[in-house]
């Protein structure tokens, strides 16, 4: 996926979940923030940030900030370009792709996307990944009741016989293995276990990070310690 305008700037503060403070050609905008995890240890003043101008010219906020570097490294934060690229990853991900509809109603939860490819049909939620620790790509970042739920409703449509996926879409390149933050979330990462062990596919894929653009690359290795 591509963004249309992209400009750099430098993060100064973010005084709620939605909003940072960012230096643009020497003035102080207000940016909108499509990403509702802490990120901690990447919005840290100084940062130097990308933004995309937003497309609709009636909205509060002129940019989004969309990606972070983390020293040399560029992070994206966007929470919405997880399943767009995951959409497209699809094609490769499963041969002879024929369908797929974005938010999935099952029971009372839904999930991110429904494929077909042949006669195969694929239950997917897909989570976005910022947070890296010493090579090893970890979600959530920040407790998810949510995320929880969603790995539940995979574990009983793959108990009934049904092709369920988790899929990680590590929003950076070069981790070399995935796992779940058991220590923020532990239990996202008790539900990740059982969901491997019912036979849900728990699968990670990393993405090359261009300032105005966010592709998925290959698939890493999951571990579950």
């Amino acid at each position: 996926m591509r963004y249309a305008q992209v400009q750099q700037g430098w993060f100064l503060a973010r005084p709620n979940r939605f909003i940072a403070l960012v230096e643009l050609d020497g003035k102080q905008v207000v940016c909108h923030v499509n990403n509702t995890g802490r990120c901690q240890e990447l919005l840290r003043p100084g940062a130097e940030v990308i933004l995309a101008e937003a497309q609709r010219p009636d909205r509060k906020t002129a940019y989004d900030l969309i990606a972070v570097y983390k020293e040399q490294l560029l992070i994206n934060i966007d929470s919405q370009a997880p399943n767009q690229v995951a959409e497209e990853y699809l094609k490769r991900l499963f041969p002879g792709l024929t369908s797929v509809r974005r938010e999935y109603r099952v029971g009372d939860s839904r999930l991110d996307l429904y494929a077909e490819a042949g006669e195969r049909q694929v239950y997917i939620e897909v989570k976005g990944c910022t947070l890296e620790k010493a090579g090893i790509a970890m979600f959530p970042d920040a407790p998810t009741a949510r995320g929880v739920k969603h790995l539940h409703t995979l574990i009983k449509l793959a108990a009934e016989g049904k092709e369920a996926w988790m899929l990680f879409v590590i929003q950076m390149d070069g981790p070399r293995c995935f796992q779940p933050n058991d220590n923020i979330d532990p239990a996202f990462g008790q539900a990740l276990r059982k969901a491997a062990a019912a036979g849900v596919h728990i699968h990670a894929v990393d993405c090359c990070v261009e300032k105005g653009g966010l592709f998925c690359q290959k698939p890493i290795s999951v571990l579950l310690p």
